[in-house]
């Protein structure tokens, strides 16, 4: 058996098949730890959480009830893991109002972020990227870069489907006002 589905994984490493974990941890252990990356920026403690996340993955493996993919349940416990170790370290991120928000029209956020990007765009979103709040980094991750449906960002981060709407829609703003108004505090 050369593609193993999720639930013959789960099945083997519960009957005891220490290789099918193995298996597992190839398949996920990369966006997993892409997701993390996300979320920390740090290689090393991205790599160390990687790891507890695949212990915690085993240890906890019999909790899981199927009720969503097997990626989705790894990436909801390296979400939470990634958010916590963000907890800890309490770095400022720039602070944003409403009526800041509100000024960017709907039309301006469409026309920057869809249009044919240059270095020198790229490189001004990337920096607006690692301003944000680790959450919002997360949400733009999965959704954007990991292409995760609105209901399986929801059930990762357990926020309501029209939550993640309303949070992505404001993350666009924030990243657009930050790209033009780098030097914001």
């Amino acid at each position: 058996m050369e593609h193993p589905s999720e639930t013959d994984l789960v099945k083997r490493i519960l009957d005891g098949e220490p290789q099918a974990f193995s298996v597992l941890l190839r398949r996920y252990q990369r966006p997993v730890h892409s997701l993390i990356r996300q979320i920390v920026y740090s290689r090393e403690d991205a790599e160390e959480l990687t790891q507890d996340v695949s212990v915690k993955a085993f240890t906890k493996l019999c909790s899981f009830r199927g009720g969503s993919s097997l990626s989705t349940w790894l990436y909801r416990i390296a979400y939470n893991a990634a958010i916590s170790s963000t907890r800890k370290q309490k770095p400022l991120y720039p602070e944003f109002d409403e009526k800041m928000l509100g000024n960017i029209p709907d039309e301006a956020v469409d026309e920057l972020l869809n249009k044919e990007h240059d270095e020198a765009l790229m490189q001004r979103m990337e920096a607006a990227l690692e301003r944000l709040h680790p959450a919002d980094r997360a949400l733009i991750s999965l959704y954007y870069s990991e292409e995760r449906s609105i209901s399986e960002v929801s059930a990762i981060t357990a926020l309501s489907p029209e939550n993640v709407k309303v949070k992505l829609f404001r993350i666009r703003k924030k990243i657009v006002f930050l790209i033009n108004n780098p030097g914001h505090e």
